[in-house]
């Protein structure tokens, strides 16, 4: 039964009356009818979705505007329009592989979006995500077919949704990737009006010969890093408490360490990683990586590695930005959590055999990609051993700090 019969149903349930007396009294506890002459209640009006603070309206005026964005991604092998059900590709379209393997992967940005939100940036925080996902499917030898997003927000502001999509598109276009579809959803009761949440699906594809999945690598085998450009996209909830909590900063704030605006500094672009490696992976040369996110070095690198070894990381060798430095001493934080929390500057690993590491490092050079030797791989059980014996790149301080 349909509400409104239900509805009706109840309105012939009412005491009956006299029309030559006065009203039998109402049982007690109910409310009684009024009497003939007396004033009648007011109508109420039927609730509508926006009167529980959902505007379906707000949500396919932005959904139009969406649309214009995305097409703008769309490549050979989309076969659907924005707004539809699902979204169609079609697998030959993507080039001529003999075994063609899919690969897929989903995330979001943490608490990165607290920092969007109060800097009121939101048109990178959409690439933050492409990006993370694109690095995340590269490590085994995946290059992006088409995106999917998923935006949560308390109240549907049209110019917000504007701006995260065209960061989406964005990073989309630059890696060759469709953005296929997505999904807002306008939930009043779960995010606080101002809030919103994102989350990511990609689906790239990778030649079955050329997947990289760490079953080559071996005792010898030497660790390459690669630069990152700041947090990424982790560790922000204990950078966001030392920064704004303990030292009371603001996003506006100027610190000589960083040379810019705390705001600026903490929303630099989650980079990545597809253009410098994607030319390396049908070389074979890859043996594995490993893209440094939450869990920092301690627990991505074991992600890839097989039995019987561990990855031995020598902590004088590479530069550690002076962002991870100033989070460390001023949050009094320990060495060990800083591994496991931030990538201290390096945002991708390369596990490469020994006698290959010149043909990748050349690559590296070719494209202008900085790069460091930062370790090794050694007999073990897949854990990360860490030492310091280099220099630090260019005579500065390199090494992770102690605790101030």
């Amino acid at each position: 039964m349909n509400e409104t019969t239900k509805g009706a149903g109840r309105g012939r349930e009412r005491p009956a009356r006299h029309s030559d007396g006065p009203a039998r009294p109402a049982p007690k506890g109910s409310a009684s009818v009024p009497a003939s002459g007396d004033a009648k209640p007011q109508a109420t009006r039927g609730l509508t979705y926006k009167d529980a603070g959902v505007d379906i309206d707000a949500k396919m005026r932005a959904l139009q505007r969406v649309k214009l964005i995305a097409r703008g991604t769309f490549k050979k092998g989309v076969l659907s329009d924005i707004g539809a059900f699902g979204g169609l590709y079609e697998l030959a379209a993507a080039g001529p592989y003999r075994h063609p393997v899919l690969v897929s992967s989903t995330d979001g940005v943490g608490t990165k979006l607290k920092v969007a939100i109060q800097t009121d940036n939101h048109r990178t925080i959409g690439m933050d995500l492409v990006n993370h996902c694109i690095n995340d499917i590269l490590v085994q030898g995946g290059v992006p077919l088409f995106f999917l997003d998923y935006i949560a927000v308390g109240k549907v502001e049209p110019e917000v949704i504007l701006d995260v999509v065209s960061g989406l598109a964005r990073a989309c276009r630059d890696a060759g990737c469709a953005l296929i579809g997505g999904e807002t959803a306008e939930m009043p009761d779960v995010y606080r009006h101002g809030e919103y949440d994102l989350a990511g699906f990609i689906v790239g594809i990778v030649e079955k010969e050329h997947v990289i999945d760490g079953s080559r690598i071996a005792a010898g085998d030497v660790l390459i890093g690669l630069p990152s450009s700041g947090l990424h996209t982790n560790g922000y909830s204990l950078a966001r408490k030392v920064l704004f909590e303990r030292r009371n900063l603001k996003p506006d704030s100027i610190l000589p360490e960083l040379g810019r605006s705390v705001g600026d500094e903490l929303m630099q672009v989650h980079r990545s990683y597809l253009s410098v490696l994607r030319g390396l992976v049908p070389t074979g040369a890859l043996y594995g990586m490993a893209h440094i996110t939450g869990g920092g070095f301690t627990d991505n690198i074991p992600r890839v590695l097989p039995r019987g070894v561990s990855a031995r990381v020598d902590l004088g060798s590479w530069p550690v930005p002076p962002l991870f430095r100033y989070l460390q001493a001023e949050g009094r934080i320990a060495e060990e959590e800083m591994l496991r929390t931030f990538n201290l500057g390096i945002g991708m690993v390369l596990i490469v055999p020994l006698h290959r590491e010149g043909e990748v490092t050349r690559h590296l050079d070719t494209m202008r990609e900085k790069h460091y030797r930062i370790g090794e791989i050694v007999r073990g059980n897949r854990k990360v051993i860490y030492e310091r014996q280099a220099a630090p790149p260019g005579g500065g301080a390199g090494d992770v700090p102690g605790p101030a």
